[in-house]
């Protein structure tokens, strides 16, 4: 009984890695120039990437059909996604910036903290 088990079970294992394929629509490149490059491509199942240097984008349709997009930089401050998608943080409370102009303050007077 063991043994049709395990073979159930790899039978199943075996069926979820056969893959599919889905073929390239579009797709652009640009050898890289003085640091600049790009590269785009479209998939068959609508999954868009486009990259250009340090900034891009990518896209794709949700289970539900929707739209979901994404633009990206990555910079000297980060990498730096935005897509209406995203969570975003909330505003700081107002406190902070007190806390922020007192430190501020301590750090102008030499006073600090270890």
């Amino acid at each position: 009984m063991k043994f049709v088990n395990f073979a159930a079970f790899m039978a199943i294992a075996i069926a979820d890695t056969v893959p599919i394929h889905i073929p390239i629509v579009a797709r652009t490149r640009q050898k890289p120039v003085g640091g600049a490059f790009a590269s785009d491509f479209e998939s068959g199942n609508e999954i868009r990437f486009i990259q250009k240097a340090v900034s891009g984008g990518a896209g794709y349709r949700d289970e539900n059909g929707n739209v979901i997009e994404v633009q990206y930089v990555a910079n000297e401050f980060g990498f730096q996604p935005q897509g209406a998608h995203l969570p975003v943080a909330p505003p700081a409370s107002p406190h902070v910036a007190e806390l922020l102009r007192i430190a501020e303050e301590q750090r102008a007077a030499g006073i600090t903290f270890e």
